[in-house]
């Protein structure tokens, strides 16, 4: 596995406040992530307010790795996906998740 570098600077604040001002989120429930590491392909994924949404909760770190103009149309569908989970908003962050502004 190609290690990650965590995120710093304004990258690292953008995505803490996101991840804490749910919303604020463009296209609540979801949120669009991106990892990006050298000699690797642009990694694409979600954060799910499920609890908000009404969904199950546990979801709250938790990177589904899809793109969002491809998410499935059922939920049951969607939480089958592969994903990383993180205990901690800046452990996400220390993965080199981050809010996909592009």
């Amino acid at each position: 596995m190609t290690p990650t570098t965590p995120l710093t600077g304004v990258a690292r604040a953008r995505t803490l406040y996101f991840l804490s001002n749910r919303n604020n989120w463009p296209q609540w429930p979801f949120l669009p992530l991106v990892r990006r590491r050298p000699g690797c392909e642009e990694e694409l994924g979600v954060l799910f307010d499920s609890l908000n949404a009404g969904g199950p909760p546990g979801y709250s770190c938790t990177v589904v790795l899809v793109n969002i103009f491809l998410l499935p149309q059922r939920l049951e569908e969607f939480l089958a996906l592969p994903r990383e989970v993180f205990d901690l908003p800046d452990e996400l962050a220390d993965a080199g998740w981050c809010v996909d502004a592009d």
